[in-house]
This record gives structure tokens, sequence and C-alpha cells, in this order.
């Protein structure tokens, strides 16, 4: 009986330790030469290619909770949001609003007298 003893054997090559080890004797090769500067080149590569793009989505999220603001339009009461400092439109009814401080303010142009409207009572007085 012949047995099958290659799924006994270790496979170097298969399981990616190959190239791990490969990495590790020519980094210990090029530090005993005099080249360890590469090896910490190419460290101080990988970890700026690691750090990198936690801080910047670290910092992403710092500036769009600085900057994006969430209120109700002063017109239709509509709540979307907008950038700070910016013109922006109304989804809802389309009045053009402009973001200052964290609030929607909307843009009066120039010649509109603005008034606000006043419920008045229909009572009838007697003339008597």
């Amino acid at each position: 009986m012949k047995q099958n003893f290659q799924n006994k054997i270790i496979n170097i090559n298969d399981s990616g330790l190959g190239c791990l080890l490969t990495l590790v004797i020519i980094s210990l090769f090029l530090g005993a030469i005099g080249l360890q500067w590469i090896v910490n080149g190419f460290l101080i590569f990988f970890a700026l290619l690691l750090i990198t793009p936690i801080i910047g989505i670290w910092g992403f999220r710092w500036w769009l909770k600085r900057n994006l603001v969430a209120d109700n339009c002063p017109v239709c009461n509509y709540s979307f949001t907008g950038f700070n400092n910016t013109d922006c439109r109304c989804p809802n009814c389309g009045e053009v609003l402009k973001v200052e401080q964290g609030k929607f303010i909307r843009e009066i142009p120039d010649g509109t007298i603005e008034v606000k409207a006043v419920e008045v009572s229909n009572n009838i007085l007697d003339e008597s």
C-alpha cells in the first residue's frame, strides 16, 4: 500500500511564508553589509503608507463636522444640510439661502420689502 504523504508536507510557497522569509533574509543581509538605511527607508515608507490614510480620514471628519450645517429652511421649514459660509437652495421650495454661523438665512434681493403677515379676526362692530 502506497500512502500519499503530499498532504502532510507544509508547502511554504502556498502559505505566503516564503515571501516573508525572503524579505527577512534580504533585510538581515542588507543590515549585515552596512545598508540598514535601505531597510529603514522601506519601513518608514510602509509606516507612512499605513498612517497617512488614518490621519486623512480623521482630518476630513473633523473638517466635515465643523463645516456641515443641518437646519430647517426659514420659508418652508424643510430640514436639510449645507456647508457653512456658502449659498444654497432649499430642495423643497427652491428659496435661495445663505448659511451663516450654523443657520440658514433667507437671501433677500435688493429692493424687496420684508413683511410678516398678521391674521386679522373678522369681528363685526355694531354701529349703534
